[in-house]
């Protein structure tokens, strides 16, 4: 009964906050204003902390409701379960290896081969890549997945959580200066990515052992980093299709072999 509690509070708090303050940002989008907009005026910068309250939302709904629930004892006790960055080496191979075939298979099936913006500003984008993305796995993994998946397994699980993922992004492609503001042109392609990535994080945290809701963290950091480099490779239909079928296929099959070497150990 307590985590259908904890998933019900943390699922509700988290879309009241990213509706509330993603709707103050589309209507006040109807006056001029737009996120990351900074060089034009104050004003317009200021659109960036809400935009950053919208995207930090699961995290903060993930503090606020562990800690009402008596999960953790503090917002130290959190920080340090969110960053607890001890885990087996092969584990960060896992979620490099991960990156690499996403955008290598979308090379590989697209025609488009140049990059976006010089490698070098994939460490340069590491910070604001945990701010704007990474820290949505202190919510959606340390919170929803493992709890959800308790009670319908891993690949359910990941679908349920996928559409919900899929519905908290939707302000996004409404709210003017985002990378997606431009409605919904592109939002199925994106919910495609979406709904397999879900499959991806479930396999890490999955695979991890202890639960390491810092390796999706650092996947999730690591992707949004890359995103700009080697966006333009991933904007067509059969790289979607093929580069998220391999990573769903993938994430599936690691999953069976670790749960088979799991009852064997046992």
């Amino acid at each position: 009964m307590t985590d259908r509690k904890i998933i019900v509070q943390f699922t509700i708090l988290t879309f009241f906050i990213a509706y509330l303050v993603s709707g103050a940002l589309i209507a006040l989008g109807q006056f001029g204003y737009s996120v990351h907009n900074w060089v034009r005026s104050f004003q317009q910068f200021g659109m960036n902390i809400p935009f950053a309250i919208y995207i930090l939302s699961p995290a903060i709904a993930s503090y606020i409701v562990l800690k009402k629930n008596n999960k953790i004892a503090d917002f130290k006790e959190w920080l340090k379960t969110v960053f607890y960055a001890k885990n087996n080496i092969s584990l960060y191979l896992f979620v490099v290896a991960g990156l690499a075939l996403y955008f290598l298979i979308h090379i590989a099936v697209s025609d488009r081969t140049g990059m976006g913006l010089p490698f070098y500003t994939f460490f340069l984008s590491l910070p604001g890549g945990l701010i704007i993305g990474g820290l949505e796995e202190a919510g959606w993994s340390y919170i929803l997945q493992p709890r959800i998946a308790k009670k319908y397994g891993f690949i359910l699980s990941s679908v349920i959580i996928g559409v919900i993922w899929c519905l908290w992004h939707v302000p996004l492609f409404f709210i003017p200066g985002t990378n997606h503001g431009e409605g919904l042109i592109n939002f199925w392609m994106f919910a495609v990515q979406l709904l397999a990535f879900r499959f991806f994080y479930g396999a890490i945290y999955k695979i991890s052992g202890k639960g390491s809701v810092f390796m999706c963290v650092l996947f999730h950091t690591m992707f949004n980093a890359s995103s700009p480099i080697f966006g333009t490779m991933t904007m067509t239909w059969t790289g979607t299709i093929v580069a998220n079928a391999v990573i769903v296929l993938v994430s599936i099959a690691t999953v069976m072999i670790y749960d088979k070497k799991s009852r064997r150990i046992v």
